[in-house]
């Protein structure tokens, strides 16, 4: 994390964060490394569908149509939070942390990363393998900054 916050500084860059289900994990662990105010501009914690609607301005009908959980409400939460935060690299993160609330289309361990740098978009469909709420969202945070260091 150290690395990514030095990089992050050198290139001038700024980090916001609109996370579900790791619920301030993405914020937390950023703001662990000194020297993070300098890049981190924002976090939503954007639990409910409602905090989605409401506060990322994601259609209500992308979440009735799609899911919360899912690679449309994703990408909706990722360029909204854009547009709030005039952020250079934007974050959201979906899924389903468990152990319960998964089915079958949408299993326990299925997470969607948004980033977003300037107009390039990805959007990061996961599995997490794990019985461990913890865990998925441990790994999640970790593919998430993984995608961010690749891109910068």
């Amino acid at each position: 994390m150290n690395s990514l916050v030095k990089k992050l500084i050198k290139k001038k860059l700024k980090i916001s964060f609109a996370e579900s289900c790791t619920g301030g994990m993405l914020a937390s662990s950023i703001t662990a490394v000194s020297g993070s105010s300098k890049v981190f501009n924002l976090g939503f914690i954007t639990y409910s569908n409602q905090a989605k609607i409401k506060i990322l301005k994601v259609n209500k009908n992308i979440i009735s149509k799609y899911g919360a959980v899912s690679y449309e409400c994703c990408k909706a939460m990722v360029i909204n939070l854009s547009k709030i935060s005039k952020a250079n690299i934007n974050i959201s993160i979906t899924g389903i942390a468990g152990p319960n609330g998964g089915t079958k289309s949408k299993p326990v361990g299925l997470v969607y990363i948004g980033v977003k740098k300037e107009n390039k978009i990805i959007i990061n469909k996961n599995i997490f393998k794990s019985n461990n709420r913890k865990s998925i969202q441990m790994k999640t945070v970790k593919k998430a900054f993984k995608i961010v260091n690749s891109i910068i």
